[in-house]
C-alpha cells in the first residue's frame, strides 16, 4: 500500500494536470472528446486518492 504522502502526491498530480486539460479542450476545442473523458476520470481518481489519505474513514 502506498504511503499517505505518495497518495497525495498523485492525487493532486492527477488533479492538475486533468484540470488544465479540460481547459485546453473547452477553449481550443483542439483535443478530442475522449481525452476530456479521459481527464475526468482523473480527476475522480486524483480526489479518490486524496480522499483516502489519513486515518480514519476515507472522506
Amino acid at each position: 500500500m502506498a504511503s499517505d504522502q505518495t497518495k497525495l502526491i498523485a492525487g493532486a498530480a492527477l488533479l492538475v494536470l486533468s484540470t488544465l486539460l479540460l481547459m485546453a479542450a473547452g477553449l481550443s476545442g483542439l483535443v478530442p472528446l475522449v481525452l476530456a473523458g479521459v481527464a475526468t476520470a482523473g480527476l475522480a481518481l486524483g480526489s479518490l486518492l486524496i480522499g483516502t489519505t489519513g486515518k480514519g474513514r476515507a472522506v
